[in-house]
């Protein structure tokens, strides 16, 4: 379960960091988004050494379907942009492809 709360934080700590910098050069907000932007994605590069693999690329190759639906989720959420079921079903199987990275047993 802490790897997951681990990923869900690291996952709102990058969209929310990149989504600072798209809200100061394509919306048009001040600077000081780009700073919050960064102090969040430096969250979010911390965070990701929590996670308990053994080796990071292991870590981070799973990150990335974690991502994909936190993202989808953010465009939902935060965007109030409805998803599709191409988003949905895509989602689906990146955090099923997350789960076999991670959690698969290992010959170690």
């Amino acid at each position: 379960m802490k790897t997951a709360a681990v990923y869900a934080l690291a996952a709102l700590a990058e969209i929310g960091g990149c989504f600072a910098f798209w809200a100061w050069l394509r919306l048009g907000k001040t600077p000081w988004w780009a700073g919050a932007g960064t102090l969040s994605l430096i969250v979010f590069a911390l965070l990701l050494t929590r996670i308990d693999a053994s080796v990071a690329g292991r870590a981070f190759a799973a990150y990335g379907g974690v991502y994909i639906v936190a993202s989808i989720a953010w465009m939902r959420l935060v965007e109030n942009a409805r998803p599709d079921r191409w988003d949905l079903i895509g989602g689906a199987v990146c955090l099923v492809g997350a789960g076999i990275i991670l959690f698969g047993p290992r010959a170690n």
